[in-house]
């Protein structure tokens, strides 16, 4: 299953050519997989609370069309792995059904100074329903 999360694309994200800004891409597919980890109770504040941090360490993005001011853009995100300190995640941003981009993004879970840590197994309990399915890697 994934997480859906729409966005309305705001006039001052656009580049000159009136296109969603490339860097805007990247921002949204991060406004929803914080949204998805908000939904199942291990938002940013709640991790730290916890001990833990997510943090990014890879991010490949695929550009296929051009969101514009006024569309409302919806982004998918699944989890495709979950390793012992690593996760990586599938996401897609589409307008109805024509797919905009596509994000793979690799991220580790750390304790809050920094080191590497196991994922956390209510963590893993928590996003089990968001684990990849039906969305295919980009």
């Amino acid at each position: 299953m994934t997480h859906s999360h729409d966005i309305k694309v705001r006039f001052y994200e656009l580049d000159p050519y009136n296109h969603l800004n490339h860097s805007a891409y990247v921002q949204y597919f991060e406004v929803a997989r914080i949204e998805l980890l908000e939904s199942i109770g291990f938002g940013m504040a709640e991790m730290a609370d916890m001990g833990y941090h997510i943090v990014v360490t890879r991010i490949e993005t695929k550009f296929l069309s051009s969101a514009r001011a006024g569309d409302t853009v919806t982004v998918d995100t699944a989890v495709a792995q979950i390793k012992r300190v690593t996760t990586q995640w599938h996401q897609r941003m589409r307008r109805g059904d024509e797919v905009l981009a596509t994000q793979t993004v690799d991220a580790a879970i750390t304790t809050t100074n920094g080191r590497p840590t196991r994922v956390p197994a209510d963590f893993v309990a928590a996003i089990g329903e968001f684990r990849e399915g039906g969305m295919s890697r980009p």
